[in-house]
């Protein structure tokens, strides 16, 4: 059976790969195209519905995908060096594309767990105090920015997430033996650097609008995709 080999694991992995990411980043789509422009124009009683009953199931969906997402495309980026029997596969078009894309996602892993669900906690728990008559958590008008300003960051890059992870095997990259790759890894470090610095310190600026944060998902991968053509002929 072809499943039954190193190939057909590979293939499984990939499989489940797609599975959880359609999961993770379907939810991450619905609440920021979705559930937050409906959240603004909802009334008092369904947002307070929303928050203590809605948006912990999906946020539930939402992390665990996240993390088989992460998991999968771990285990299949590590055995596709096995398999390779070089890690020098990390160097070629494949590798390079796929690594910038796994960045990005890495990235958007840690900012669901380690940014957007602990203030999400947080918001939940204050709305149901309100919802059973109690007073509203002091800190959870921190919070729900914070993790707004996170959730739109990995909505922005998903895009260029998207397009790295797709590249790798449907678009060749012009690497060679002679690329200067250091520096591609270099010219993308500090595009990555600076919006991920926003997405804890920073505001939401063009990015605050649905609008917005897919104009600029679009403007980022046009410069990260140049940034990686740049370096490479240099």
């Amino acid at each position: 059976m072809a499943l039954l080999s190193l190939d057909g694991f590979m293939f499984l992995l990939r499989w489940l790969h797609f599975f959880f990411g359609v999961m993770w980043i379907g939810h991450l789509y619905y609440f920021n195209f979705t559930q937050g422009t409906f959240m603004k124009q909802a009334d008092a009683a369904t947002k307070s519905g929303v928050l203590t009953k809605l948006l912990p199931e999906a946020l539930w969906w939402f992390r665990w995908g996240a993390l088989w997402t992460f998991a999968t495309g771990l285990l299949y980026m590590g055995l596709k060096g096995h398999q390779a029997g070089t890690m020098a596969i990390y160097s070629s078009s494949w590798g390079l594309a796929i690594s910038i894309g796994a960045l990005f996602g890495i990235t958007m892993f840690l900012n669901v767990w380690l940014i957007i669900w602990p203030c999400q906690q947080i918001v939940i728990k204050s709305a149901t105090q309100v919802a059973n008559g109690g007073a509203a958590l002091p800190e959870a008008a921190a919070a729900a920015p914070k993790a707004l300003l996170a959730s739109r960051t990995n909505t922005l890059f998903s895009i260029p997430m998207l397009f790295f992870m797709g590249a790798a095997s449907h678009l060749p990259l012009a690497v060679t033996p002679e690329s200067k790759t250091g520096l591609v890894w270099a010219l993308v470090g500090v595009i990555w650097a600076a919006c991920q610095y926003n997405a804890v310190k920073g505001k939401l600026g063009p990015i605050e609008t649905v609008k917005g944060v897919i104009t600029y998902g679009f403007i980022l991968t046009a410069v990260l995709y140049a940034a990686v053509e740049i370096g490479l002929m240099l």
